[in-house]
């Protein structure tokens, strides 16, 4: 498995003969905004940056119609393209970051985007001073969170960190901070909710969402049934 870094800037020709070598390209988006790319990345340009991402998403959809055709075609970038930002140096927040990787997985198909928690090691005038900053590691990891929200359980960036709530709860965990904030959603039935819904359910993942419609085929599913499936429902308040 290759993993390989394309350049913003580098010619199309390049980047085109990288993805047919490596497994998976990423192009760094560095930082969440354009203002504070330009602040404190001043050699980089936005456009650059996203330049080479949409040749790769292009390089990889017309790498699949040409496999779909000829077995032998090369493969381009089989395993997508991915990038990574900083957070915590700049002050977006985490609606915008959010905002902002929706927008990546729509437009240019990432399979992920990373996110890393701003480490001081510079003593710069624009950059948080390294003697009283903590590296936000427990909303790195909030974030994360967020993003698996997003690629596998149907939420929206707008609905994970909306406008009264543009920063992430600390405390909890994206998803049922979500539920706190949107009661009327629940109590969900279990035998007749369908599977987005069940997602949605704090304590209800992918596999137990698809074991229990999976299992509701056969009988009606009991607190005692759900439990010898492996299914623990951990949220009493939202399910019946």
């Amino acid at each position: 498995y290759i993993h390989a870094k394309a350049i913003p800037g580098a010619a199309p020709l390049l980047t085109r003969r990288l993805g047919l070598l490596a497994d998976r390209l990423s192009v760094n988006i560095e930082l969440p905004s354009e203002e504070s790319l330009g602040r404190l990345a001043p050699d980089k340009a936005k456009a650059a940056i996203l330049a080479p991402m949409a040749q790769i998403r292009d390089g990889i959809q017309a790498s699949r119609g040409e496999l779909a055709r000829f077995r032998h075609a090369p493969r381009f970038a089989p395993a997508g393209q991915s990038t990574q930002m900083i957070i915590g140096a700049t002050p977006e927040s985490d609606r915008h970051i959010l905002t902002l990787t929706q927008a990546l997985y729509d437009k240019y198909k990432l399979k992920r985007v990373f996110y890393s928690a701003y480490m001081p090691v510079s003593d710069h005038r624009l950059l948080p001073a390294p003697q009283s900053f903590r590296p936000p590691l427990l909303r790195e990891h909030r974030l994360y969170q967020a993003d698996w929200l997003m690629r596998f359980y149907g939420f929206r960036a707008e609905e994970i960190a909306d406008e009264q709530t543009p920063r992430l709860d600390l405390d909890i965990d994206p998803k049922l901070a979500w539920a706190l904030r949107n009661p009327a959603f629940f109590p969900v039935d279990v035998n007749r909710a369908d599977y987005e819904a069940l997602l949605r359910v704090p304590g209800i993942g992918v596999k137990s969402a698809r074991l229990i419609v999976s299992s509701r085929r056969y009988r009606t599913l009991t607190q005692q049934s759900l439990r010898q499936i492996g299914v623990v429902m951990k949220k009493a308040q939202y399910f019946i």
